[in-house]
């Protein structure tokens, strides 16, 4: 580890004033500090945002939810209105990690989380995300776990997170405060695709802080769910992961939220699948169709074409389940 300086602080507006001078924030620090042990990561001040009151869940006005930034995720899974409104956001944060992670980790901390990636967690290999302009070792390495979706000739690694494929399906928006005040990004904007500059993975500005995390009301009832594909069935990343939600009144699909994990380089929304679906009635035959629409685009790598029929099985499997069809 390099040396670092350290700073508590009490209230957001300090924390933002800390962290325009260039601090790094944290809070449960689960990838943070793992990452400074390997010296990936080398900042050169940390800002404990810990004691911050950032810890609330609520439901809005329109029937939506607002989750605080330094809720754990146990607790963000575990609270009775996620449960009852979003099971899909309890199920991907019970999914993500193991209980002793999940006791301390934020949920903006993991939305904030950096790739698994073993080139980018090696400093000896190429790697643009952490060294910009020296290559991607994984491109003609060993790539079974990357990503299929959203690549580019600078990077192929997947988005880590489980919980942002749930809040990308349902459209979340990110809270922020900053020198200029506070603002909201629509998480897909938030979340950017590696493109020529992999080494920014945030739509964030200089001394900007996370609040939390806001999922719009959807029309009721809605259905949704979160699976997880994987190597193991103990804590493990995702080979392939589905995030769904449906609206069905009257017999009809009116609306669907659709999204992919473990195969994007950001939580992978899937909008030719939720346009096959709504104005359609639940069948087997309708969650086929709309599955193989689901890895539209992909560009396969040597040793994860796999996943590209990975993916479309897990959607289908996953609408069945939350459809309620066999």
């Amino acid at each position: 580890m390099h040396p670092f300086s350290y700073t508590k602080v009490s209230d957001t507006r300090e924390a933002v004033t800390a962290g325009s001078r260039g601090g790094r924030y944290i809070a449960g620090g689960t990838t943070l500090v793992d990452l400074m042990r390997e010296t990936v990561e080398r900042p050169k001040a940390l800002i404990d945002i810990a004691g911050l009151p950032l810890r609330e869940i609520t439901v809005t006005e329109r029937g939506g939810l607002s989750i605080g930034a330094l809720v754990r995720m146990a607790e963000a899974a575990a609270h009775p209105k996620v449960r009852a409104l979003y099971p899909v956001v309890s199920q991907a944060l019970e999914l993500s990690a193991s209980a002793q992670l999940r006791n301390m980790a934020t949920i903006g901390g993991n939305i904030m989380q950096r790739t698994h990636c073993p080139y980018f967690r090696d400093v000896t290999a190429a790697c643009n995300k952490r060294a910009p302009g020296t290559g991607c070792s994984a491109r003609e390495g060993f790539n079974r776990g990357h990503a299929i979706l959203g690549t580019s000739a600078h990077c192929v690694a997947t988005h880590a997170s489980d919980v942002a494929v749930a809040f990308a399906a349902l459209e979340a928006r990110v809270s922020l405060l900053g020198p200029d005040g506070e603002r909201r990004l629509p998480l897909a904007d938030f979340l950017l695709r590696p493109g020529s500059t992999p080494d920014r993975e945030q739509a964030i500005q200089p001394g900007e802080l996370i609040t939390g995390v806001e999922i719009p009301a959807h029309p009721r009832p809605l259905r949704s769910g979160y699976l997880k594909v994987r190597d193991r069935q103990s804590y493990e990343f995702a080979l392939t992961s589905a995030a769904i939600a449906l609206h069905v009144s009257g017999g009809v699909i009116r609306a669907a939220k659709v999204a992919a994990g473990g195969v994007g380089t950001v939580p992978w929304k899937l909008p030719a699948v939720e346009q096959h679906l709504v104005g359609e009635r639940p069948s087997a035959s309708l969650w086929a169709a709309a599955a193989a629409r689901a890895a539209d685009g992909a560009g396969p790598l040597k040793h994860n074409r796999f996943k590209v029929e990975l993916l479309k099985r897990t959607v289908e499997r996953q609408l069945r389940v939350v459809g309620g069809t066999k």
